[in-house]
């Protein structure tokens, strides 16, 4: 009895070890590709050209999969079938196109800036501070988004967006309509990796 047991227990251990080292080595690899797929890092202090505007903050982006849906031609071969007059059944096999919707995986990488803008200087002609950021996609486009900050206490701002390659910011001081002077010039936020 004691012989029969002991083998039980060497089959149970090696069926143990069978099912339990590919789910320990699944484990590891999604956690490795699902922690390449973000980027995670804080941004500045930049300075505009007289120091009375600062702006810091935080960029992240995650890379998610969706369902990309198109529609598509293509060729289905149908048997179509009739009987004559004698009641004689005749088939024959006729190509048709069909429009038909298919879908696949595709992978956008989303991003979330967040800035927080002080202002020094909230008197006078120059009394609001400017951060414009350019926004430049991997398709080579670029737009811009500029907030300002006219208090003397310091103000948040976020913005999204989708597939950015580059983004820069440029902190400067202004009136409430425009940014009007002392630029820093266009300093890193993010790259994307190549």
């Amino acid at each position: 009895m004691r012989f029969v047991s002991r083998i039980l227990l060497g089959v149970t251990a090696a069926t143990l070890v069978a099912i339990g080292a590919p789910v320990a080595a699944n484990a590891t690899t999604t956690s490795a590709s699902s922690a390449a797929s973000s980027y995670d890092a804080a941004w500045g202090p930049y300075y505009s050209g007289d120091h009375k505007a600062k702006a810091y903050g935080h960029v992240s982006v995650e890379k998610k999969a969706f369902k990309f849906w198109y529609w598509k031609w293509i060729t289905v071969k149908k048997e179509i079938c009739w009987k004559d007059k004698k009641g004689d059944k005749h088939c024959k096999w006729v190509e048709k196109k069909v429009k038909k919707r298919f879908w696949e995986w595709r992978h956008d990488h989303f991003f979330k800036v967040h800035s927080t803008l002080h202002n020094a200087k909230w008197w006078g002609k120059k009394k609001c501070a400017w951060e414009t950021f350019k926004v430049v996609n991997k398709n080579g486009s670029a737009y811009f988004k500029s907030f300002r900050n006219c208090s003397k206490h310091p103000q948040e701002f976020t913005f999204y967006g989708k597939n950015a390659a580059h983004i820069y910011v440029d902190v400067s001081r202004g009136n409430r309509h425009q940014p009007t002077g002392y630029h820093s010039g266009w300093k890193d936020v993010y790259h994307a990796a190549a």
